[in-house]
């Protein structure tokens, strides 16, 4: 604490700060479980987070600098980026699916001091490292690429490190993320300790007391947010490098979990796999989905499948989380069967207004509004392009949604993607749904192009049914008894699997490259 003026000022501690006093209440507790089964105590992660942040310090890192993470699920991984928040740094997670191209531009765009690899992203640094723009690589663990920083920073005692340099504040951003993008550079956006602290605060309910959480997708993305709150809450992480339905099913019945975060495509697949009948999912108490729009067919069947443990989370990374919907709330549908995406979350505000700025009437469709002490603070180095979505303390999402009376969210669509084809308008989201309710149709995605004189077309993407064939005609003449010709598709493309971005969400740019050129 400091005084001033005869007051005293708390120091502002960052969430890293928060996790090391929780680590250190109970170092013996087991905390952290890797892919290969080591498991990893509270001491133990505190102490090697503790060591790097020295090493990383004493090699001048700190308050301002960026530390890129080239790293996968790993607890060396999970240990940098900790470590590097620490000390006052700010930290870039170059995840799987980047080009390497990519990644060389959003360092040399951050400024990076440093990049970190983890020993499951040695092939890529070494497609990386050649590249402009890379800064000085340390590795972690033994490569033949680069100095081994955990062994150096092994040499040293461990103490309860804290930032030498000038403490960070709530406004410092611990993160710049990059939520896509294959070919040029992705937008990034500034995420502050402030906000980030806050939003870790907010317990989860039903993921367990204390919860046990399974990351099996990128740690780069919401798994590791939810990583982060269980461990502030005293609870423990198990690790997997990805998601394989099966692997999945058994580690939750071995390793008893509580929690896990899936997209909606991955959802369905864990609910397609042959184990699922067979295996002890009683542990489970919470299965967190989002980031893509659900079918409510599949969320009734996963419903009856597993229980009421869904909680469907909508956000998005310039508002962080937004709204929710628990076990209770998963049938509820507003006009043409939208699922809603729930109320918003406390200290959250929702406003749907029309191009004009004029506020829109409980049921009528707009651009969806959100003031939040969890937003971004803008993107990294694009002052217009943050005013253009920050504007007058509101983040202008881009999707298109409505309220109704009783406060529940229903999300149409991207404005972006929206299909403006001769006649009117097309969301793929609601196309989606309906298609789902076919009998042939397991999985979907609708998506949409423009021809040599800039008309947009319909096209749909279907994963079939076992043993089942639909065609075109078929899906056409059951879109337009139902919604009307407007959004027939033009093509039916049957696929064994839909595409999925690196994130994990249906790779449009890809499926229209089925298209005829």
């Amino acid at each position: 604490m400091s005084r001033q003026h005869g007051t005293t000022q708390t120091r502002f501690s960052t969430y890293t700060e928060a996790l090391l006093d929780v680590l250190s209440a109970a170092p013996s507790r087991p905390v952290l479980t890797t892919a290969d089964g080591s498991v990893i105590s509270a001491g133990a992660l505190r102490d090697r987070v503790c060591r790097l942040g020295g090493e990383l310090e004493r090699r001048g890192v700190g308050r301002g600098d960026t530390v890129g993470l080239l790293t996968g699920n790993s607890a060396d991984g999970l240990a940098a980026r900790y470590a590097a928040n620490l000390t006052g740094a700010r930290v870039v997670v170059l995840y799987e699916g980047m080009s390497t191209s990519v990644m060389a531009r959003i360092l040399a765009s951050v400024d990076g001091a440093l990049l970190l690899v983890d020993d499951l992203r040695h092939d890529v640094a070494r497609e990386l490292l050649p590249l402009p723009g890379v800064p000085p690589v340390l590795s972690l663990g033994p490569s033949n690429f680069a100095e081994d920083v955990l062994a150096a920073a092994a040499r040293h005692p461990t103490r309860a490190m804290r930032p030498t340099r000038a403490p960070v504040g709530p406004d410092d951003d611990w993160r710049i993320g990059y939520t896509g993008g294959t070919t040029g550079i992705p937008k990034g956006i500034r995420m502050s300790h402030g906000s980030y602290r806050r939003s870790l605060e907010r317990r989860l309910t039903g993921a367990g007391d204390p919860p046990r959480f399974l990351a099996c997708t990128s740690l780069a993305h919401l798994a590791g947010i939810f990583a982060d709150t269980a461990l502030l809450e005293g609870g423990s992480v198990v690790l997997r490098h990805d998601f394989e339905p099966g692997d999945v099913l058994a580690t939750v019945e071995r390793e008893r979990i509580t929690h896990t975060w899936l997209l909606p495509p991955l959802l369905y697949r864990l609910l397609d796999h042959p184990d699922l009948s067979a295996t002890d999912l009683s542990s489970l108490s919470r299965v967190t989905y989002g980031g893509t729009a659900a079918a409510p067919t599949r969320l009734r069947q996963a419903a009856g499948l597993l229980g009421p443990v869904l909680y469907g989370l909508y956000g998005q990374a310039e508002a962080q989380l937004i709204s929710e919907t628990g076990p209770d709330e998963q049938e509820l549908t507003g006009r043409e069967g939208h699922p809603t995406v729930g109320r918003a979350v406390p200290g959250v505000e929702i406003l749907v207004q029309d191009t004009d700025g004029t506020p829109m009437k409980p049921g009528t469709p707009g651009e969806v509004l959100v003031r939040s002490p969890y937003a971004m603070h803008g993107y990294w180095k694009q002052p217009e392009l943050t005013r253009e979505v920050l504007r007058d303390g509101w983040v202008h999402t881009g999707d298109v949604g409505y309220l109704d009376e009783n406060g529940y969210l229903y999300i149409v669509d991207r404005i972006k993607e929206m299909i403006v084809v001769v006649g009117g308008h097309v969301y793929p989201a609601e196309l989606e749904a309906l298609l789902l309710n076919h009998p042939s149709v397991a999985q979907c995605t609708v998506f949409g192009s423009r021809d040599e004189e800039s008309v947009e077309h319909v096209h749909a993407a279907v994963v079939p049914v076992r043993g089942h064939t639909p065609s075109l005609e078929e899906i056409h003449a059951f879109v337009t008894a139902r919604k009307g010709r407007l959004y027939a598709p033009e093509t039916v493309h049957l696929v064994p699997a839909i595409p999925l971005t690196a994130v994990g969400k249906p790779d449009k740019r890809r499926l229209r490259s089925l298209l005829p050129g």
